[in-house]
């Protein structure tokens, strides 16, 4: 077993190395790839330090099973080709290829068999808010179809790479010393702030983030389900969280929605508001499934439901996400 991470260096990049090493992946040999200004760089990977290669159109990907991308849409558009021509899948973690028809966009606990069909040999990896939604999600649809999702996230500043990780805590470090906030990867100062745009506006007034979160959901589920998301940045610095107001064809009651998230798959119930015990960022980061809690019936809608889920959005919301794709293929001898 062969596999490849392309976009190597960067915060995803970085995950996937973990992830792999984590989980003990079933791999014999690993080829890492960057740009032009990373190669050269090693990693140390089982205890062997791995040299970065230079990703180009060659021959490099030959004898590669399976390629995790992570280095932006205009890099996987431009190196698919390169990618795939000798037979490697290749998981992309980027928004070029998530809504193309013949593209299976995967959340394994939700739709891991469309993993199976991909003529182009890619599967996309969704967003990340929106694989930590339909993991919880799926669990309700199980017991009652959603018609209706109304979300709201709290997104770290970790989504936006480790750049923007490194802003935010200088930004604060800044404010502390009475300097003026250095702002580059936000449109404002995140620190003591929340900012509500996360990706750029489209012409019906919801962003880019948002209408993936509309687009991927059904895709995903296979569903007729409608979702409005406004999407925020806050100045957390790993793990996104989201409140979620949703509506079921039937009343499902807090005990039913409980059993069904204790059992769901991905999915860790943490719901004790007598004991203040719900899932944060804080405690989430760095931790694999999607936790769920402040679960209660919606009073303004008899058939409503509403919980607060957070995960860890470089793992789950990315690198782990893409790894367990791999494991279900290696699974089901679909390679």
């Amino acid at each position: 077993m062969k596999v490849a991470i392309v976009g190597a260096s960067g915060a995803v990049g970085q995950e996937f190395l973990r992830v792999l090493e984590e989980r003990n992946f079933p791999l014999d040999e690993l080829v890492l790839f960057g740009s032009k200004r990373s190669a050269g760089t090693q990693y140390l990977f089982r205890g062997q330090k791995i040299t970065v290669k230079e990703l180009q159109h060659n021959d490099d990907f030959k004898g590669v099973d399976i390629a995790f991308t992570s280095a932006g849409a205009g890099t996987s558009k431009e190196f698919a080709g390169t990618i795939t021509k000798y037979g490697a899948v290749m998981i992309d973690n980027s928004s070029a290829f998530r809504m193309d028809d013949d593209i299976p966009l995967v959340v394994p606990e939700v739709n891991g068999p469309d993993a199976k069909v991909r003529p182009r040999g890619i599967i996309a990896n969704p967003n990340c808010t929106t694989i930590q939604m339909v993991v919880a999600l799926q669990a309700i649809e199980n017991i009652s179809h959603i018609k209706s999702v109304h979300v709201s996230t709290y997104q770290a500043a970790s989504g936006a790479g480790a750049a923007a990780m490194e802003e935010l805590k200088t930004q604060y470090r800044q404010l502390l010393d009475g300097e003026t906030p250095t702002i580059e990867k936000f449109a404002y100062q995140l620190a003591y702030n929340v900012i509500p745009q996360v990706d750029v506006f489209t012409d019906n007034l919801y962003t880019k983030e948002e209408m993936k979160m509309y687009n991927e959901t059904r895709k995903i589920m296979h569903s007729d389900i409608k979702v409005s998301a406004t999407c925020v940045r806050v100045p957390v610095m790993r793990a996104h969280s989201e409140s979620i107001w949703l509506e079921t064809e039937r009343p499902v009651s807090v005990q039913e929605a409980k059993a069904a998230f204790a059992v769901a798959e991905g999915v860790v119930l943490m719901d004790e508001p007598e004991n203040k015990i719900y899932p944060m960022p804080l405690d989430i980061a760095g931790k694999d499934p999607v936790y769920v809690g402040r679960i209660r019936a919606d009073i303004s809608n008899p058939n409503g439901l509403t919980f607060w889920a957070v995960s860890d959005q470089i793992k789950k919301g990315a690198a782990l996400n893409a790894v367990q794709i791999a494991e279900y293929l290696l699974k089901e001898n679909a390679l």
